[in-house]
């Protein structure tokens, strides 16, 4: 018979969402360093006097021993390592938090270990709790997570006939995977022009770190540009919209002069 230690497993967790479960619990979307994306099931949580309740909040990365269950793994310890509260505090920010959390959960399933793209999802919560830019903390995560899940945009070469990319207005075609030059684009359909200045950010956020993207300014024009192309593309790819753009346009409406 196993050892208890051996039915048991610590993980390092990002919550991505929970949902009401039975009577007192919850069942969570973790995002794990150790396997992956996966659900597990916190017993009691929602209970007045539970200790757990506080540290299973969406956006939270939290430390988990989880216990082998009948069907999904039981949170039997939870210990907060970074709670974001700002991201809580304020909608702008939570709005921004919530899509790059759906955009994640929408392009993996429980398929086993991705360190890779649990640090982006880590270190992108970071960035929005305390960058004042959070347009490019979000345009910089879409390009990466890209890239991580397999659908890297071909931003330097035309995606049909192979030329190189000149500067000049370009357009862009989500079935060709990137830009293409202006001879295609005029012949193709459904695809969607690209102004210089939002190749250039993609771009940069493309083969550059973080420390060398957030020293570009992007204007709120050129953000907006982007942010619709990335929604063209992300349609596209997941064959259906995804949900908290709208919520977050909302919120944004509410608050013109947040600068964020």
């Amino acid at each position: 018979m196993s050892s208890t230690r051996e039915r048991s497993q610590r993980v390092d967790a990002i919550v991505l969402r929970h949902q009401d479960w039975g009577e007192a619990d919850r069942l969570l979307w973790l995002f794990t360093l150790e396997q992956g994306k996966l659900r597990a099931v916190a017993k009691g949580v929602r209970k007045i006097h539970s200790r757990k309740a506080g540290h299973l909040e969406p956006f939270t990365r939290v430390s988990l021993l989880l216990a082998a269950g009948r069907e999904l793994p039981i949170v039997t310890q939870a210990e907060a390592q970074e709670t974001h509260t700002a991201l809580r505090e304020n909608l702008v920010r939570m709005g921004y938090a919530a899509y790059v959390v759906e955009l994640l959960d929408r392009f993996t399933f429980e398929e086993g270990e991705n360190s890779a793209l649990f640090r982006l999802l880590s270190e992108t919560l970071k960035r929005l709790t305390l960058e004042v830019e959070l347009g490019l903390v979000v345009r910089y995560y879409e390009i990466r997570l890209l890239d991580l899940v397999g659908f890297r945009p071909q931003l330097f070469n035309c995606s049909q006939c192979e030329e190189q990319i000149i500067p000049q207005e370009q357009y862009f075609s989500a079935s060709s995977g990137g830009v293409l030059c202006p001879k295609c684009g005029r012949q193709g359909t459904e695809v969607r022009p690209v102004s210089q200045s939002a190749l250039q950010l993609l771009r940069h956020c493309q083969r550059s770190n973080y420390a060398e993207a957030r020293r570009l300014h992007v204007s709120s024009a050129i953000d907006r540009e982007v942010e619709q192309l990335m929604q063209y593309y992300f349609t596209y790819l997941l064959e259906r919209g995804l949900n908290t753009p709208d919520f977050l346009r909302r919120v944004k409406q509410q608050n013109p002069g947040s600068n964020l």
